[in-house]
């Protein structure tokens, strides 16, 4: 089922989410499943729960053939219950970012180019992967989400925030 998603200045995007205490569970199936639909209705890049409104640690995303990211590498489907990051050196970058929660807006915002992240599967088997670029972008982007963190709090330099359609054409002009 494809839910609300949840906008800017709804006080439930920030809050901390609780750790998914049982893996695997039927309701937390349900939940996958409609973040799922959700996200990909959207044509997201990937959705945290606290985005539909559901106060616990989960995270989905997935790149393929997705119309707002055509230039950027696959990112597998993953599901991801109860993550954790840490970032693998202190190299960070700036890059372009948008969100469900955030819609018609963009950002630039550093980001640690490389993490290591470990959680759950739904099946409750353990995910471990240590990834670059936009895959580790898409990652801390949700697992924020987990943490009451918008990506607007995360831009440096708000001169580099703005409607996509006004940051697009801009970035077209010679």
């Amino acid at each position: 089922m494809i839910r609300p998603v949840l906008r800017m200045g709804d006080p439930r995007l920030l809050r901390v989410a609780e750790p998914v205490a049982r893996v695997p569970d039927a309701e937390l199936g349900e939940l996958i499943t409609d973040m799922l639909d959700t996200m990909r209705a959207l044509d997201g890049a990937g959705l945290a729960a606290p985005q539909i409104g559901v106060g616990l640690r989960v995270v989905v995303f997935e790149v393929g053939h997705n119309p707002r990211y055509l230039q950027v590498e696959p990112v597998p489907l993953t599901i991801l219950v109860n993550p954790e990051i840490t970032p693998i050196g202190d190299d960070l970058v700036e890059d372009w970012e948008g969100c469900l929660s955030v819609p018609g807006l963009r950002g630039l915002v550093p980001r640690h180019d490389r993490i290591h992240y470990t959680g759950l599967a739904p099946d409750g088997s353990r995910i471990e992967r240590s990834v670059a670029g936009f895959h580790a972008r898409v990652v801390q982007h949700e697992c924020d989400h987990l943490d009451g963190v918008l990506y607007p709090r995360r831009i440096s330099d708000l001169t580099r925030f703005g409607f996509e359609a006004e940051i697009a054409r801009l970035r077209q002009t010679p």
